[in-house]
């Protein structure tokens, strides 16, 4: 939607918790004010059990009954569980703001992957991690280096390299004249899904790989 920047909050959360996002079309309606609405929803929350079952069929029940003849907004509603990744299942390193840091933070990816057992995920890793890397020391700024990790989850490998800028990345196909331009559209076209994470002392550029062929490209 745009507009004022959004209030960052930090959360503690355990494994298997559930996270309700909605918009105020959910709650507001013209026989009830937001606070009402809110104490409403979340009895409605609580009932549909989301941290036991299927979370699509939460949502359904959160939704039902409303009838759109009597919104006074459009409704939004997203919810998340959260999953917990064992320490042995992630890794990460410091890099410091040296150009020739990227040649060993992509050995140690590699390395890492193929002792995880994914070997086949080795030659996109590399390249990934290669252009995220390159990109971070030359463009993060403030000299502070970046941070690369790798998380296996049951059905993803996840790449993430942190830099101090909040400049996030845009992907350009470069012309047959160009000599550079070329790697992030690369990386981005390897992957299953890749965006940027902004935080308080800078930005995230996150990757996922699927660990399961049929999944892949």
């Amino acid at each position: 939607m745009g507009g004022l920047a959004f209030e960052v909050a930090d959360v503690d959360l355990r494994d298997g918790d559930v996270l309700a996002l909605y918009s105020d079309g959910l709650i507001e309606h013209p026989w009830n004010d937001i606070d009402r609405g809110m104490a409403a929803f979340r009895e409605r929350l609580a009932a549909a059990h989301p941290t036991d079952g299927d979370l699509h069929v939460a949502a359904s029940r959160l939704v039902a009954g409303i009838s759109p003849d009597v919104l006074r907004d459009d409704v939004t509603l997203l919810l998340a569980r959260v999953r917990g990744v064992p320490d042995e299942d992630t890794v990460s390193w410091e890099i410091p703001a040296e150009p020739a840091a990227v040649a060993g933070s992509r050995q140690s990816a590699v390395d890492r992957v193929s002792e995880w057992g994914l070997g086949e995920l080795a030659f996109t890793t590399e390249l990934v991690v290669s252009e995220l890397v390159t990109n971070a020391i030359r463009y993060g700024g403030g000299g502070g280096g970046a941070s690369l990790r790798l998380i296996r989850e049951s059905d993803r490998l996840t790449c993430e390299v942190s830099d101090p800028s909040s400049t996030a990345p845009h992907i350009k196909r470069a012309r047959d004249t160009d000599e550079g331009g070329r790697g992030l559209y690369i990386a981005a076209r390897l992957v299953s899904r890749w965006g940027v994470r902004y935080t308080p002392t800078g930005k995230t550029i996150w990757t996922e790989q699927p660990l399961h062929p049929s999944e892949r490209h």
